[in-house]
C-alpha cells in the first residue's frame, strides 16, 4: 500500500512522505506570499525547519520564522508573534510543529487584524461572531508530531497567565487552507514526544467513542482511530524510522481531532488544568488520568467498550480494553500517577473547580459534580 493522498475532509490534506516539497506551491495556491513559519523554541533550530525554510526561500517566499512558543502557549506568546507578523509585513501564516505551535500559529493568524480582545472568542455560543473574518490570515498546517490534530481543526488552545485556565478560541476561519503531512518530518521526534502525542491521539479517538452525543460519523472515525493508535503506536516508539507506522499514526491524530467534535469527557477537563498549572505535556497527562477516567465512566460505557475491544482484536471486554491501556502506559513510559508527574495535593480542590469549568466537562458521559470530580483527583494520585 502507498501511504500517499490528497484528502479533502475536512480541508484539503496533502499526505505522503517527501510532500514538505510542496510548501512553498501550497502558499502560492492560497495567495500567500510573505509567509511568518510559527514553530517551537527546540524546532527552530533542528534540520527539517531549515529544510522549510530553504523550501520558501528557494521560491521567493522568505525565510522568516517565529519560535517564541511555550510548550502551554499564552496571551504574551501570542502578542509577540503578533508583533513580529506586522513587522514583517506578512500576509499568511504556516504552523509548522507540534499542538502548541499550531494553536499559537492560529491566534496570530486570527488576531493580526483584530480589535477585540482573544478572550472575547473563546468557543461559547456565538462569541466567534465577534471577529472581523475579513481580516484573518491564511493559514497553513505542516504537524511535525501526529497528536494533538489541531491541523484539521477550527480552534486552538490558549493559556491565560494569569488565571492559569486553558480556553479554546474558535472560529470557522481557523481551519487551515492546506494541511501538509509529512511522515518524514516525525520520525526525529524525542521518544518521549512520540509516547504523549500518540496517547493524546488515543485519549481524542477514546473520548469522542464514549461522549454521549450523536454523531455516528465521529463515532465511526474515532473507533478506527483507536485501532490505529493500537496498533502502530507501540511501533512508532520502538522504530522511529518505521514510515509506515509515522503515517498511520500522522492519520490517527487528525481522525481523532475530527471525532472530538463528538465531545471530549474527564480526561481532558482533568489534564488541561494540570497542564496550566505544571506545564505537563498535554498527551502524557491525559495517559496518566485515561484509567482512572476509564473506571469512573465504567458504569456507562462498559458495553461500548465492549464492542470496540472486539473490534480492535482485544479479548476480555472492558476488562481486557483497560489492560491494553495499562499495557501501553508501561511500554510507552508513562508516568503511573499525577504524584509522580508533581501534583500536590494541597492544589487538588484548585484543580477541581478549573476541571469543572472546563468545556470538556460536559461532554463526559457521566456528570461531573464537584464531589466526585474531586474523587477522581485523588485516584489519580
Amino acid at each position: 500500500m502507498t501511504l500517499r493522498a490528497n484528502w479533502s475532509y475536512p480541508t484539503a490534506i496533502k499526505f505522503g512522505a517527501g510532500r514538505i516539497a510542496e510548501l512553498a506551491e501550497q502558499c502560492k495556491a492560497v495567495g500567500i506570499q510573505r509567509p511568518l513559519l510559527v514553530t517551537d523554541k527546540a524546532l527552530a533550530s533542528l534540520p527539517i525547519t531549515a529544510a522549510a525554510l530553504d523550501i520558501l526561500e528557494a521560491a521567493g517566499l522568505g525565510r522568516a520564522v517565529f519560535s517564541d512558543v511555550d510548550p502551554n502557549p499564552n496571551e504574551h506568546n501570542m502578542q509577540a508573534g503578533i508583533a513580529a507578523y506586522k513587522a514583517g509585513g506578512h500576509d499568511g501564516v504556516i504552523c509548522f510543529g507540534g499542538g502548541s505551535a499550531l494553536d499559537l500559529g492560529k491566534m496570530i493568524a486570527l488576531m493580526a487584524g483584530q480589535t477585540v480582545s482573544v478572550w472575547d472568542l473563546e468557543d461559547i455560543g456565538d462569541w466567534w461572531t465577534r471577529a472581523d473574518a475579513s481580516v484573518i490570515a491564511p493559514i497553513i498546517a505542516v504537524p511535525t508530531t501526529a497528536g494533538t490534530g489541531s491541523e484539521v481543526g477550527r480552534a486552538g488552545v490558549l493559556t491565560n497567565s494569569e488565571t492559569h485556565k486553558k480556553k479554546i478560541i474558535f472560529h470557522p476561519k481557523l481551519m487551515p487552507a492546506v494541511t501538509i503531512c509529512d511522515p518524514e518530518l516525525t520520525v526525529g521526534m524525542p521518544k518521549f514526544i512520540t509516547a504523549g502525542t500518540g496517547m493524546d491521539a488515543f485519549a481524542h479517538c477514546l473520548e469522542a467513542y464514549c461522549s454521549p452525543f450523536f454523531h455516528p460519523m465521529s463515532q465511526g472515525i474515532a473507533l478506527e482511530g483507536l485501532r490505529l493508535v493500537n496498533e502502530y503506536l507501540p511501533r512508532a516508539y520502538a522504530t522511529p524510522d518505521d514510515l509506515e507506522a509515522r503515517a498511520q499514526m500522522m492519520a490517527a491524530a487528525a481522525m481523532g481531532a475530527v471525532a472530538f467534535q463528538k465531545g471530549l469527557g474527564a480526561i481532558h477537563s482533568l489534564s488541561h488544568p494540570i497542564g496550566a498549572v505544571y506545564g505537563t505535556h498535554h498527551g502524557t497527562t491525559n495517559a496518566v488520568v485515561m484509567p482512572m477516567v476509564l473506571d469512573f465512566n465504567r458504569p456507562v460505557i462498559e458495553e461500548r467498550l465492549v464492542r470496540a475491544a472486539d473490534y480492535l482484536g482485544i479479548k476480555g471486554g472492558f476488562d481486557g480494553f483497560r489492560a491494553r491501556v495499562m499495557e501501553l502506559r508501561s511500554t510507552l513510559g508513562i508516568p503511573a500517577n499525577l504524584t509522580a508527574m508533581g501534583v500536590e495535593p494541597s492544589r487538588l480542590d484548585e484543580l477541581t473547580e478549573m476541571a469543572l469549568e472546563d468545556p470538556s466537562c460536559g461532554g463526559n458521559p457521566i456528570e461531573m459534580t464537584r464531589e466526585n470530580t474531586r474523587a477522581l483527583f485523588d485516584a489519580c494520585m
